[in-house]
């Protein structure tokens, strides 16, 4: 006979008495603090002393190691400091140098320079993404199964808590306390969240964590590429948001092209969608909780799809600000409590001695797919119109449920969704010249295929403004390149070449040559 599972309520009471859970929901804010001040408040800050708009938005690069934190993340999984453990050391290490980036802001705060600016900004981004890394490594490590759904629900509650604080709340406060007592006010929270660290549960040790960096570097790649099915898996991690992503791409220009008024979108985008995200959330976190991650999955997979129908409603109807609240509301709402069994989903997947490095791996690929859609999606809109290329976005979810259903049918436990799976046996390994040619040469295709990529899409957006297509003279200018644009589409490509490359490489060492009854994904 079954168990009676607890009320909501019950389990709520429960894992709020947890100190792991707590620990981990405070540490959040560290967490989201440094985003909310460099993409909202420091912005403010330098428009406020002057600072042309085009250098601020070129010191936005400055925000790029919050996109390659696992280039480093192998470092965090091999080195401990010499307190606090492997994981509460770093965290604790990251709140004291943001503490003092913070104070250093303060010190320039009347008369900021350009370069130090970005000097700072650079280092900000990097230690928060540092921060990151240890923070999503120790929830991992330390929470049990039962208070994942509610940790996941916290935390991200209190990540747009601190990211409110450090960007809208700082602007707010400026004009009567000043930039520098915001940014001293700003490092004085980090100080106080340093004994949330200090006190925090330690996680239980892992064993077989890696003794090496070589190790460090390479075993979390091949042992997450050895699993059954690991094809499917990363293909389901990069699709299941599809369809919301392509839709929230181009929300701020669909909105003003409609008619409505920065005043309407900005109360729309902010306070209705912050209530809303707060209410998926903690319905996310209860649903996780109660129905299982399957059940989960599949209710935020439909409600992120159709909720995406609103924004067809705001392109058929006359201007309504009342239409777009309750549009802009039901997909916030839709989005924040599919988020919460994703959250879940990729704290599950992830081998607890490698938490560090495949944690940001996972992160990265939503990251990429997130990335990835702009491009298309205003090419889409172009070509379709606003309606058609919502309802588009509907059906573009259902490659992502199709294989929500390989891993996870409705009603069942999702299988060959963990971190704790054994290896497949791995076949005959390839020769060494094998795998080098073959990963050397789809590291150049894929390196390849993104500038042509880049520069096809930047023709064809000529093209529409009756420019011609100048396409091969795009691709003479990448071999010598003229511009920073130039060099960043260059930069970038190489940099995915190389990624593409890896991964190849770690695929073959993982796999070896399969017996055919042995292949899987």
């Amino acid at each position: 006979m079954s168990q009676t599972k607890p009320s909501a309520w019950a389990s709520l009471k429960t894992v709020a008495s947890s100190r792991r859970l707590v620990s981990v929901a405070l540490l959040s804010l560290s967490s989201g603090m440094p985003l909310g001040l460099v993409i909202t408040a420091m912005p403010a800050w330098l428009d406020q002393n002057h600072i042309d708009i085009k250098t601020i938005g070129i010191l936005g690069l400055a925000q790029a190691p919050w996109g390659f934190k696992f280039l480093w993340s192998p470092l965090m999984d091999r080195w401990r400091p010499a307190w606090l453990g492997f994981r509460r050391g770093w965290v604790l290490i990251c709140q004291l140098l943001l503490t003092v980036l913070s104070v250093v802001l303060g010190l320039m705060a009347d008369a900021p320079d350009v370069a130090a600016v970005a000097a700072i900004t650079a280092a900000i981004a990097f230690t928060s993404a540092s921060h990151d890394i240890a923070y999503d490594a120790y929830a991992i490590e330390v929470l049990p199964r039962e208070e994942q759904a509610f940790a996941v629900s916290a935390r991200g509650l209190l990540y747009k808590a601190g990211m409110l604080l450090a960007g809208n709340a700082a602007i707010s406060l400026a004009p009567s306390l000043g930039w520098k007592a915001t940014f001293y006010a700003l490092g004085g929270i980090y100080l106080l969240l340093l004994p949330v660290t200090i006190f925090a549960p330690e996680p239980p040790e892992q064993p077989g964590r890696p003794q090496t960096l070589g190790e460090a570097v390479w075993q979390p790649f091949v042992g997450f590429l050895a699993r059954p099915a690991v094809l499917q898996l990363i293909a389901f991690v990069l699709l299941f948001r599809l369809g919301d992503s392509l839709a929230g791409a181009l929300v701020t220009p669909f909105l003003q092209q409609r008619g409505y008024d920065a005043v309407s979108v900005g109360v729309a985008r902010g306070a209705v969608g912050l209530v809303a995200t707060f209410v998926g959330t903690v319905a996310g976190g209860v649903v996780t909780a109660r129905l299982g991650v399957g059940r989960s999955l599949w209710v935020g997979a439909l409600a992120q799809a159709l909720s995406n129908l609103g924004y067809v409603a705001i392109a058929v109807v006359d201007p309504s600000p009342g239409v777009m609240f309750a549009a802009l509301a039901v997909e916030g709402g839709s989005s924040a409590l599919a988020s919460v069994g994703f959250g879940v989903l990729l704290m599950r997947l992830t081998d607890k001695r490698f938490s560090a490095t495949q944690f940001a791996l996972f992160t990265s690929l939503v990251g990429i797919a997130r990335t990835f859609v702009g491009p298309p999606a205003g090419m889409l809109a172009d070509a379709l119109g606003w309606r058609d290329f919502f309802l588009l976005t509907v059906p573009v979810a259902l490659p992502g449920m199709v294989l929500l259903h390989r891993f996870a049918p409705w009603g069942t436990d999702p299988k060959g969704l963990s971190g704790e799976l054994e290896s497949l046996p791995r076949g005959e390994p390839w020769p060494r010249t094998t795998v080098v040619a073959s990963a050397v040469g789809s590291g150049v295709l894929a390196a390849a295929g993104s500038l042509v990529l880049s520069e096809l899409l930047a023709a064809m957006k000529l093209m529409r403004g009756g420019k011609g297509l100048p396409f091969g003279a795009d691709l003479q200018r990448l071999g010598l390149p003229e511009s920073a644009l130039g060099s960043m589409d260059f930069l970038s490509a190489v940099v995915f070449g190389v990624v593409f490359a890896v991964a190849v490489a770690a695929y073959l060492v993982a796999r070896g040559r399969q017996a055919p009854a042995a292949k899987s994904g």
